[in-house]
């Protein structure tokens, strides 16, 4: 068993590592190329610590392993939702004051059901792929639209989900201070890229290799292992949020994560390698990721903020979640 956790681990060290030196690398020769801080922290920055994911699923597709490539995406989003929401309202109420962050709540319920109905209905080709990567773009241009209007005060997920990633390391932060060149910090970038792909590798072998000896299925190995090793990334800088009771910004770090997770990953693993999403992801595991998905809005709206006990329902959520698909 140790050749097959070792790289199941190590694959998901080198995502993390990866991501973090790509991010630097990226946001630096951003910098340097006169791009405004404004669009770095809504694009670089924000989809940061999404990398695992989008590397780890178009690895997978291409693999051959849809299970792994959609049971990561799709679970990932379920435990954004139920294991982080729930551990950073354990510890701090999350309040959702923001009409901002209740929209984006809104645009991630229509991605998902959006998901839901084409994976039910249609293979993910290109074209739903195509789709799904203006969908996330033109998001991205209204969230920075209003975050330039100086007369907007609030802050939307995309801007909080970067606000996240910049609370735990600062050195993602635009501001100038770093004396690097470009080539430097294109090499950082490079170097960057290189672990993530080698990670994303390693970690789908390892994830396949464990599916085999155990005798389950792919898709819940990407339903849960996978899927929570490559959501870390959210689950530390929402807890992070959380102990700082910064909570807008681990409630935007959710929303923002499970949008760019269904529309970006979910858009660039169809451009990539179009593939159908697995028959018991269709049946099963979308309806609940968008169950829950409606669970925590409704949570945010009600009092407007996710109380210790409604946290304490959504982390019991995910070990039922976990004892359902995981075969007895």
């Amino acid at each position: 068993m140790l050749t097959i956790w070792l790289p199941l681990l190590g694959g998901l060290v080198l995502l993390v590592l990866g991501g973090e030196f790509l991010v630097r690398g990226a946001v630096r020769v951003a910098e340097r190329l006169g791009v405004s801080p404004l669009v770095i922290g809504l694009t670089l920055v924000g989809f940061g610590t999404s990398t695992p994911e989008l590397v780890t699923s178009v690895r997978a597709a291409l693999a051959d392993a849809p299970g792994i490539a959609y049971g990561n995406i799709v679970g990932s989003n379920i435990a954004n939702v139920l294991l982080i929401g729930g551990v950073a309202a354990l510890l701090a109420p999350i309040s959702v004051g923001s009409a901002a962050l209740k929209r984006d709540g809104g645009v991630m319920i229509l991605a998902a059901v959006a998901f839901v109905a084409l994976a039910a209905s249609v293979p993910m080709t290109r074209v739903v792929g195509f789709a799904f990567v203006i969908a996330l773009a033109l998001y991205v241009y209204a969230s920075f639209r209003m975050e330039r209007n100086p007369a907007e005060s609030e802050h939307g997920a995309v801007y909080e989900k970067a606000a996240a990633l910049e609370a735990i390391d600062p050195a993602v932060v635009p501001d100038g201070s770093d004396g690097a060149g470009l080539w430097p910090s294109v090499a950082t970038a490079l170097g960057g890229l290189v672990l993530v792909v080698l990670g994303g590798g390693l970690l789908v072998d390892g994830a396949v290799a464990l599916a085999r000896s155990m005798a389950i299925s792919e898709t819940v190995i990407g339903l849960t292992i996978v899927a929570v090793g490559t959501s870390m990334p959210e689950l530390v800088t929402s807890v992070v949020a959380a102990i700082r009771r910064q909570s807008d910004v681990a409630f935007g770090n959710i929303v923002g994560s499970n949008i760019y997770n269904l529309l970006g990953i979910g858009g660039i693993t169809a451009l990539i390698a179009p593939t159908e999403v697995p028959s018991q992801i269709v049946a099963f595991d979308n309806p609940v990721m968008l169950g829950v998905s409606c669970i925590l809005i409704g949570f945010a709206f009600t009092g407007l903020s996710i109380t210790r006990r409604e946290g304490a329902a959504l982390l019991a959520g995910y070990g039922v979640y976990l004892w359902w698909i995981w075969p007895a």
